[in-house]
C-alpha cells in the first residue's frame, strides 16, 4: 500500500450534477470528499447550459420527489448565492400533460392549470398558434446548469482530481481502494455515479447493471427577440408541429433556447454511434421543428450538444443506487432536475450504511 497518494472520507467517482450534488451534501454532513473525473465539472451527460426542471412524471413517487428537489434547488440557491431556477414556469401541450394535471394538483406545492389560448400566447410568443390541450406549472423553470455546477464544484473543499477511475475495490475493514491514471488512493466509502462508465465499474465489483447506453443530440437557437420577461421551458406531446417528445429551456438572460426531440439512437457493438449521420440528422429534426412550431427563435442551430444517455428498463426516467458494501452505485436517466436530492439520497446512503428502499432496483422508481 506504500503507492497511496491520498485518501478522504468517501470519494465520488462522476462531477456531474448527480456526483457534485452528493459531495455538497456530504461536506455538509461533515465528511472529507474526494471527486474524480476524467474531465473537467458538468461535462459527459450534464452538459448544457439549460435543463428542464419539471414536476410532471408518470410515477408519482418522482413527483413527490420533484417537490421535494424544488425545495431543495431553492435553498442552494440561497446558500450558494446564485439562482439555480428560473421563476418562467414550464408550458406543456397535449393530452398526455393535459391529463397529469389532476395528479399535480393534488400534491402541495405544485402551482399548475390549464392554459387558454389566449394566457399561452402571452406566457409563451415565440410559439406559432396553437388550440390544443396547454398547461402550464408555475414552480417549474428551467435549471441554470453552468450556475449549479460551477457553485458547486467550487463549493467543494478539494478541486477535483482529472483523471480516469479504472477500478474501485473493497478492502474490507480497510475502506475502498480507488485506482486511477495516475494516482491511487483509499476511501472510507465510494459513491460511483459516472455516466456512461459506470456499469463498468460496477461489474468490476459484481453488479450487474442493467443500463441501456444510446446517444443523443440537441441544439440551441437564438430568441429573436431579447426583451422578453419570461420564456417558460417547452414540453410539446401533441404531435401539432409533426414531432412529439419535443422538449426545451431558455438559456440564461433568454438569449437562446436549447431544444431536442426525444429521440435515442443505437450503438454499435462496440459501443460507438451505431450510424454516424444520426446526430446531425437529429439536430436537423430540431431546427425544422423550430422552422414551424417556434418562428420566435431563429432555426439556424447554435452549439449542438452530443452527449449518451444511459436508460434503465422500467422507464426513461427510471433511476436506482445498488451497493456492494462501502460503495454506492447510481444509475439512470433524466436526473438533473431530481439531482439534489439524488445528491442528498446518496450522502444518507453512505452515512447509514444502506439504500432507502425507495431508491433500491427493486423499486423500480421512474417507472412508467
Amino acid at each position: 500500500m506504500g503507492e497511496v497518494h491520498s485518501t478522504s472520507d468517501v470519494a465520488v467517482i462522476g462531477a456531474g450534477i448527480v456526483g457534485l450534488s452528493t459531495a455538497y451534501a456530504l461536506q455538509r454532513s461533515g465528511l472529507s470528499v474526494t471527486v474524480y473525473d476524467s474531465g473537467p465539472p458538468g461535462g459527459g451527460q450534464s452538459v448544457g447550459a439549460s435543463r428542464l426542471f419539471r414536476h410532471a412524471h408518470d410515477d408519482p413517487r418522482m413527483v413527490d420527489l420533484a417537490v421535494e428537489a424544488r425545495t431543495l434547488w431553492d435553498r442552494w440557491s440561497a446558500d450558494l448565492g446564485t439562482e439555480l431556477i428560473s421563476a418562467d414556469g414550464s408550458i406543456a401541450l397535449g393530452e398526455v400533460a393535459a391529463g397529469r394535471v389532476d395528479t399535480l394538483r393534488s400534491r402541495p406545492g405544485i402551482p399548475v392549470r390549464h392554459l387558454s389560448g389566449d394566457e399561452l400566447r402571452s406566457l409563451m410568443p415565440i410559439l406559432a398558434p396553437y388550440d390544443g390541450p396547454a398547461v402550464f406549472d408555475e414552480r417549474a423553470g428551467a435549471i441554470r446548469t453552468q450556475a449549479a455546477i460551477g457553485a458547486l464544484a467550487n463549493s467543494l473543499a478539494t478541486p477535483v482530481v482529472t483523471d480516469h477511475v479504472l477500478t474501485v475495490r473493497p478492502l474490507g475493514d480497510a475502506g475502498v481502494e480507488v485506482r486511477a491514471g495516475s494516482n491511487v488512493s483509499v476511501h472510507g466509502d465510494v459513491v460511483v455515479c459516472a455516466g456512461r462508465g459506470t456499469v463498468q465499474l460496477a461489474a468490476g465489483i459484481g453488479l450487474s447493471l442493467p443500463v441501456t447506453v444510446t446517444a443523443h443530440a440537441r441544439a440551441s437557437f437564438r430568441v429573436r427577440d431579447g426583451s422578453l420577461a419570461a420564456l417558460p421551458n417547452l414540453q410539446d406531446g401533441s404531435g401539432v408541429f409533426e414531432e412529439a417528445g419535443v422538449y426545451g429551456a431558455a438559456h440564461p438572460y433568454r438569449s437562446a433556447f436549447g431544444l431536442g426531440i426525444a429521440r435515442e439512437l443505437e450503438t454499435n457493438e462496440p459501443g460507438g454511434v451505431a450510424d454516424p449521420n444520426s446526430l446531425a440528422e437529429l439536430v436537423d429534426r430540431a431546427a425544422a421543428y423550430v422552422a414551424r412550431a417556434l418562428p420566435g427563435l431563429d432555426p439556424e442551430p447554435l452549439r449542438p450538444i452530443s452527449c449518451w444517455i444511459t436508460t434503465l428498463p422500467w422507464g426513461d426516467d427510471g433511476v436506482a443506487i445498488w451497493q456492494a458494501d462501502h460503495i454506492f452505485v447510481l444509475a439512470g436517466h433524466n436526473l438533473f432536475k431530481h439531482a439534489p436530492v439524488l445528491g442528498e439520497t446518496l450522502a444518507q446512503s453512505v452515512t447509514a450504511g444502506s439504500v432507502p428502499e425507495l431508491f433500491r432496483p427493486e423499486s423500480m422508481l421512474g417507472g412508467g
